[in-house]
């Protein structure tokens, strides 16, 4: 007992005891009540260090992130904005992070200059200025790679030109680890994809990647995926830049500045409109608002009356004592252990998702560059894998930790455009801890949704419209959907895959029926929509157990799970033969298609053939009484998730 009060007392390196910690949890439990009991005996003024180790949720200040500068002053605060607030602007930015600074930036580049950003404390001082800022340029979406395509040209290129300053971009490379055929065969995919766009990658074999990367564990690997291109952004520098940038083309960026209301006018129509923004230093008038409030893009919301579905989490990394030999290694990811190592400087940084992230259940207002305590019961799974990948780090201490909150939504994508309920109110917002890779992209898209009224590229799977408002309003659907999303961030992308949080939550009469009969359901837009047919019977979908976590017991001999299991690949599905069947029954028989889940749209008045010519790409004249097939004709102003229609005469 005598070692318990000098570890309890130890202000700096607690974390050379943890990762031999790593392969034995008994140990670590009885750590924890050790702790306990020796915080007991110590006097007040050395408990408070025993905090290191404890999972409680309050805020803390004496942790900092591992940058050389953030924008967080050490003197007093000035208690007024920054600048004096204009009486108009064609549009305000609510929130100074990554998102907001981008979509600043890119507003002014497309020639709108009366454009206000509004920070409530300082740019950054949210969820921005902890960020880890890697950029992996490989994503399994056509769309995405072309975002952070851009968001890497705008960091390591543009900003510099046009400023002649440095963001603090760093091209070290990235390494994706397959440590199964399955994930390799993503990564092949992924590479693919990548050389269509000019993305220089390769496959490595487990030597090349020891020669690479010669304090990597190579032992259990199948390959990796290296892209020499990928790197690391620092958040004060690009954010600063970005501002500074903006405002050389007449933009206004106020600090200092929390919003407390936005204004909304209702139209000779009936529909409602932004019409000013709300601060307690002034009010500026505006017919369009965008919300890059990240956490707190929630209450914003609530302000005009929209609804924005994200949740908040703890979300953690921990930033080790110098490791010899680790100076210019790329970053790695390896999915399958749920980690990433981040290259910082002559150290790492340690991070994933695990399965049991804490929710931030009461979002405070006043959280400015601030972070929680972590919680080492929930991080210690990320040092197991990290330790397997670099075994140095079973040797290496922990010189500091950062968790600190992010924004996560039900599908893990953005949540982007004009807000169903309020015209002229735009959402970027929920970002999943990657706003500072998707910013660049994104930020060009929204500026130019908000000035053309629609965005460049195919932004459907990142339209906040994407959500229907039964389910996006439900906070059961959005908590269990989020949580989902979060612990199977690094999963594989299997083409069948289906969700086993937030289901049955709108089915149709037909339901119960088809279940009987076997039916094997799939979730679209709330629906459970029939997808096939198991010949061996019924297969329920049962309430979400958050797999095992937060005291939840998994379900045991789970049909519906297992079916879904079997139907991960990317080669034929097992159900292959039963559809191949069921579409042979249709062209020879007969068939019943359940499309309660479709929307239905009612064209009618004089003119409503003449719409329907326009809208379809073929010719709709039919004689009355019959039903006709067709594919809808896209554009960018018409953005759907399916293009096929029926039409009833």
């Amino acid at each position: 007992g005598r070692w318990l009060p000098w570890l309890a007392s130890r202000p700096a390196r607690p974390g050379q005891l943890l990762p031999r910690l790593v392969a034995c949890p008994v140990i670590m439990a009885s750590l924890r009540r050790l702790l306990q009991i020796a915080s007991s005996l110590q006097p007040p003024a050395s408990r408070q260090r025993i905090q290191l180790f404890s999972s409680g949720p309050s805020q803390t200040l004496e942790k900092n992130v591992p940058y050389q500068k953030t924008l967080k002053e050490s003197g007093p605060q000035t208690k007024g904005p920054s600048q004096a607030l204009p009486a108009s602007a064609d549009v305000v930015v609510v929130g100074g992070g990554s998102m907001g600074c981008q979509t600043v930036y890119h507003l002014a580049k497309t020639g709108v200059t009366n454009v206000v950003l509004l920070e409530r404390d300082r740019l950054t001082s949210g969820t921005t200025w902890h960020t880890a800022g890697l950029l992996w340029q490989l994503r399994p979406s056509d769309v995405e790679v072309e975002l952070l395509a851009h968001t890497r040209n705008v960091v390591s290129r543009d900003l510099e030109q046009e400023t002649g300053l440095h963001t603090g971009w760093i091209q070290n490379g990235g390494l994706f680890i397959a440590s199964n055929k399955q994930r390799l065969d993503e990564y092949k995919r992924l590479m693919s994809l990548g050389k269509v766009y000019g993305i220089e990658s390769y496959v490595l074999s487990p030597g090349e990647t020891k020669s690479l990367y010669p304090l990597m564990n190579v032992d259990d690997l199948y390959g990796t995926l290296y892209v020499p291109k990928d790197g690391t952004m620092d958040p004060a520098g690009t954010c600063t830049t970005l501002a500074r940038a903006a405002m050389a083309r007449g933009a206004l960026v106020i600090e200092n500045c929390p919003v407390t209301g936005v204004e909304v006018r209702t139209d000779d129509l009936g529909i409602q409109r932004v019409a000013a923004v709300v601060t307690s230093h002034g009010t500026i008038q505006t017919p369009c608002v965008v919300n890059c409030a990240g956490v707190w893009a929630q209450a914003l919301g609530k302000m005009a009356g929209v609804n924005v579905p994200l949740v908040a989490m703890h979300h953690a990394y921990v930033v080790t004592e110098r490791i010899e030999g680790i100076q210019n290694m790329p970053n790695i990811r390896d999915h399958d252990a749920s980690v990433y190592l981040r290259l910082q400087g002559d150290a790492l940084s340690v991070g994933g998702y695990e399965s049991n992230p804490i929710f931030w259940e009461e979002v405070s207002d006043h959280f400015a560059f601030g972070l929680f305590d972590l919680d080492w019961d929930v991080f210690m799974q990320h040092l197991e894998g990290a330790v397997n990948r670099v075994p140095v780090l079973e040797r290496t201490g922990i010189k500091s930790t950062v968790c600190g909150p992010e924004s996560f939504t039900a599908d893990h994508k953005p949540l982007m455009g004009e807000a169903l309920e309020v015209r002229g109110f735009f959402l970027g917002c929920g970002f999943n801890s990657a706003g500072m890779m998707l910013g660049g992209g994104c930020g060009k898209e929204l500026a130019h949704w908000i000035v053309h009224g629609h965005p460049e590229k195919d932004m459907y799977g990142y339209d906040i419209r994407r959500f229907h408002h039964s389910v996006a309003g439900n906070n059961r659907w959005l908590r269990e959907r989020s949580h989902e999303s979060y612990a199977k961030n690094y999963s594989v992308v299997f083409p069948y895959d289906e969700p086993l949080a937030g289901r049955n939550m709108r089915k149709d009469p037909l339901h119960e029926e088809l279940l009987q009969q076997g039916c094997i359901f799939q979730e679209r837009h709330g629906w459970e929509r029939p997808g096939w047919f198991n010949l061996q019977g019924k297969a329920q979908v049962l309430d979400y157990d958050y797999y095992g976590a937060y005291g939840h017991k998994p379900h045991e001999d789970y049909t519906y799970n297992q079916l879904l299991s079997d139907e991960y690949t990317f080669d034929f599905p097992p159900h292959h033969n039963v559809i191949r069947n069921e579409c042979l029954t249709c062209r020879n028989a007969v068939a019943v298609f359940n499309m309660s889940y479709f929307g239905k749209f009612y064209l009618v008045g004089p003119e409503a053939r003449k719409a329907a010519d326009w809208l379809f790409t073929a010719d709709v004249s039919k004689p009355p009484g019959t039903i006709a097939n067709w594919l809808f004709s896209m554009t960018p102003e018409w953005q759907c998730p399916f293009s096929q229609c029926f039409l009833l005469h």
